[in-house]
């Protein structure tokens, strides 16, 4: 087993703690995602919504957000039509690094450069099963510090001196 391999695999063992919110745009992909996160073994907090009747995502987004920043979660997914919405909703929580990825290329690039703790994907742009490929590449990717974490330390840098 690969370096990478097996520091993802040390990865997906410490972070069990998710928490997910989307729109109703996003609610069938988060209840794939809800099954598929139990049963890999994370322990998923479901914060809303719990239909596909039309409703406001920034909510659901910024209450991930918040749960991700005191703590009760390791990392949080918003889920809406684009996802464009949903990271910034959730980036308005200061300690918040919310990053849309549609892709895995931009999971990987996410974590490894800029060390994202809530990852946003579009339900419209995604499918279902390609988005647990590209939360696989999130979970098993790690931060690579180094010159990315003094860019990390100057955004939380800004973010203590400004509220």
């Amino acid at each position: 087993m690969s370096d990478h391999c097996h520091m993802g695999e040390k990865r997906k063992m410490q972070m069990k703690r998710v928490a997910i919110g989307s729109d109703h745009a996003g609610y069938e992909m988060k209840t794939f995602l809800l099954h598929e996160l139990a049963r890999r073994g994370f322990e998923v907090a479901d914060l809303g919504t719990d239909s596909a009747e039309p409703t406001d995502y920034p909510p659901f987004c910024i209450s991930v957000g918040e749960v991700v920043a005191r703590g009760d979660a390791d990392w949080g997914i918003v889920l809406g039509g684009s996802g464009q919405g949903e990271q910034m909703a959730a980036n308005k929580v200061r300690g918040v690094r919310a990053a849309l990825c549609n892709d895995p290329y931009y999971a990987r690039l996410a974590r490894s450069d800029n060390d994202a703790n809530v990852i946003a994907i579009g339900a419209r742009v995604v499918a279902p099963q390609f988005a647990m490929v590209i939360l696989d590449v999130w979970i098993g990717t790690s931060f690579e510090g180094g010159r990315h974490k003094q860019r990390i330390d100057l955004i939380a840098e800004y973010e203590r001196s400004r509220r």
